[in-house]
């Protein structure tokens, strides 16, 4: 396929999303091989419009940051096993926006994967959710409990009580306070 008609397809596909034109002239900007990989990519997984404005938008930050074109990108190895992988396309859709996130924010990721293995080693029981920010947007930490009985409630809080300095710890990391020796 040439230019034009991938060019003509990328219009067409817009127009039928709806995408802003800035968006559009971004995808247009691209070069060639980096729009055809972007065409699939989209059409593969049937991405929505805003799931195709963030897809564009975090590929022209990792392009940026890595001097890479967007199928380079599109081309890493884990890209691919999401994208020709088995799931349903809105779900293998997210994981997609989910890799491409990680690649352009790597210490986030980094982050986020440390929190949530420290709210894993508190062993806490199914009647307690401790609920991280989306993204670490925000420094506050969730903890929910789940009872039936006052013997419930009593038990919870007193694990939750037992559970304190791992907690302190994780509202610390969230705070951006980070033990001496991880520095």
């Amino acid at each position: 396929m040439n230019a034009d008609e991938i060019d003509a397809q990328i219009r067409q596909l817009a127009a039928e999303r709806r995408l802003p034109q800035s968006h559009i002239d971004r995808w247009l900007a691209m070069d060639p091989p980096s729009r055809a990989a972007m065409l699939d990519i989209a059409r593969l997984l049937r991405l929505r419009t805003g799931q195709l404005m963030t897809a564009l938008d975090t590929l022209d930050e990792i392009a940026v940051r890595d001097q890479m074109t967007a199928a380079a990108i599109l081309d890493q190895p884990e890209i691919r096993r999401i994208a020709n992988g088995p799931g349903s396309a809105p779900t293998r859709a997210s994981a997609l926006l989910e890799a491409l996130r990680t690649l352009r924010y790597p210490l986030l990721k980094r982050m986020q994967d440390e929190l949530r293995s420290e709210v894993s080693a508190l062993h806490l029981p199914r009647g307690i959710s401790i609920d991280l920010p989306k993204e670490l947007g925000s420094d506050e930490l969730t903890v929910s409990l789940r009872v039936r009985s006052g013997a419930d409630l009593a038990h919870l809080l007193d694990t939750l009580d037992r559970s304190r300095s791992g907690l302190t710890r994780i509202i610390e990391m969230l705070g951006g306070k980070r033990e001496k020796n991880e520095v």
